[in-house]
């Protein structure tokens, strides 16, 4: 997991949130397509995996934001 500063990380979980909403919220039939890292390309993707996938992004970044939040409540003890 990358290291990023805290307005940044929170940005990051609001994109993710409004992510995993717009592919929760789609219809059965609708199609998914996934950017390649670093190019135009879009590949069809399986809409349930990619839910999958997203879910485990958001759950990544709130873990690193509480543990940044934890962080700085200790720094602040000392």
């Amino acid at each position: 997991m990358k290291l990023y500063d805290k307005e940044e990380l929170n940005r990051k979980i609001k994109e993710q949130k409004v992510v995993v909403d717009e592919v929760s919220n789609l219809k059965k039939n609708r199609k998914v397509y996934r950017q390649q890292p670093n190019s135009n390309i879009f590949f069809l993707a399986d809409r349930t995996q990619t839910l999958s996938e997203c879910k485990n992004t958001l759950d990544e970044l709130k873990k690193a934001h509480q543990e940044m939040e934890n962080s700085e409540k200790v720094k602040i003890k000392k």
